[in-house]
């Protein structure tokens, strides 16, 4: 979530910042993000009276269609929620519980309904602001009422699979789901107004929660499942916990392995790289790095090259982090340096809470803003993308020293790294029980 794994960018910035190839795409008024698919950009925004979903030309934004979702507006004027893109389906949830379904191709809408009106839902006072998660033929998604928390819906024509209330959950706020395969059981992870909460995939039944950041202003981030654990954060003056997973008789437990203060964050994000996670002090511009397994933050600057919430985005060894008052900067992401502010430029947009995150794909750098998109190239044409496969093979070893294994690399998913040996066997690694040589090497992948 929120990271990259492509290579050969531009490892600096000019003073003007990056070439900017286009400017375009008039999405009216937004907090959404942008997903991107093939030669295509799909957002969201408040325009023309209503809360809409957008298809653009990814070569220059032009528009290919839009669908109106519902009403406008809402606490802060715009949209919230970054569409979700699944084979030839495009789904879309606006800020007052209007979800819909539409052809990715040309926009006709094949499914509708509203989550707060069939479900007594309640979002928050900042409406809904979720990305509903596609797993298989499921649509999850988060109504907040008494007895439908989280709702699973059959992604085709929106029929109600299965409900759960979770205990204490409150309003939905303002996270998403993931998916969790910790303690060997497939599971949906979320944060609530109640604090961060599981169910089990197959059925949608309770199975844990953990309550520390409960009862708060706003729960924004999107928790980070790896392993048998799970990074949960919030701000608000809350903090951040690490929970271990574990089998208890025929459900599972979290436990809490540390809580820490100095990992709070508002709603600029926290990303993952290898052991280590990154993010930003509560919504203060203040971007910190720190150990994943035991909360030790590595580095912390006080103020950062903009002001306010700062969202992060990671891709090749760098930290892309994008301020409130539009100011863009590029930081090392190596967390033994010390905090490396390498470049920094304004974006050219007047927006005031300029909160959606960062878009990395095929060496183009997309950022949202009022009533546009801006599309920069950040392609280095003298680091040659080598697909990660075809490297050599090396020596990998565990944080010990203990174990060493010749292989090559051949990817990385669920928090561990795939190796193929040279008698042609692939192993699973976990990431953070990697040498700091060898998790420095994969985040430069």
């Amino acid at each position: 979530m929120g990271t990259s794994s492509e290579t050969g960018l531009l490892q600096s910035w000019p003073a003007s910042g990056p070439k900017l190839l286009w400017e375009g795409g008039a999405v009216g008024v937004g907090f959404s993000s942008l997903a991107i698919k093939g030669d295509r950009i799909f957002t969201m925004g408040d325009k023309d009276g209503n809360s809409q979903l957008f298809c653009l030309q990814k070569s220059n934004g032009s528009e290919i269609w839009s669908v109106q979702v519902g009403k406008p507006g809402g606490n802060y004027s715009g949209t919230r929620c970054t569409p979700t893109v699944d084979e030839d389906s495009v789904y879309a949830l606006g800020q007052f519980g209007d979800l819909i379904c539409v052809d990715a191709k040309t926009g006709r809408e094949k499914w509708r309904k509203n989550i707060q009106q069939e479900f007594g839902g309640e979002a928050g006072g900042w409406n809904y602001s979720e990305s509903v998660l596609i797993d298989g033929d499921l649509l999850l998604c988060s109504p907040g009422s008494r007895d439908a928390s989280v709702a699973a819906l059959n992604k085709k024509n929106g029929a109600v699979i299965w409900k759960s209330a979770l205990p204490g959950a409150g309003q939905a706020h303002y996270s998403s789901w993931v998916i969790s395969n910790g303690a060997g059981v497939k599971q949906y992870i979320r944060l609530y107004q109640g604090g961060t909460y599981s169910v089990d995939a197959r059925s949608g039944k309770y199975l844990w929660h953990y309550d520390t950041l409960g009862n708060n202003t706003a729960n924004i981030p999107t928790p980070i499942p790896f392993d048998d654990y799970v990074f949960t954060a919030a701000g608000y003056g809350k903090g951040g916990a690490l929970l271990k997973l574990s089998r208890s008789g025929s459900g599972v437990s979290a436990t809490e392995v540390y809580f820490s203060k100095e990992l709070k964050n508002k709603h600029g994000g926290v990303v993952k790289v290898g052991n280590y996670i990154y993010g930003d002090f509560d919504d203060r511009g203040q971007p910190w790095c720190a150990d994943v397994m035991t909360g030790k933050v590595l580095w912390k600057k006080d103020r950062g090259a903009g002001s306010q919430s700062a969202s992060v985005t990671y891709a090749d060894g760098r930290l892309y982090y994008r301020y409130q008052d539009n100011t863009m900067a590029l930081i090392d992401a190596d967390p033994e340096k010390g905090f490396q502010q390498i470049s920094t430029f304004k974006i050219p947009d007047n927006m005031k809470q300029s909160w959606a995150h960062p878009v990395i794909s095929e060496s183009k750098l997309y950022l949202r803003g009022n009533n546009k998109i801006l599309c920069y190239d950040i392609a280095d044409p003298s680091r040659k993308q080598t697909p990660a496969t075809t490297h050599t093979p090396r020596i990998w070893k565990d944080s010990t020293g203990n174990f060493q294994v010749e292989a090559t690399y051949q990817s990385q998913q669920a928090g561990k790294v795939i190796l193929k040996k040279t008698n042609g066997t692939v192993i699973q690694v976990p990431i953070h029980r990697l040498s700091i040589q060898d998790r420095r090497y994969l985040q430069r992948l």
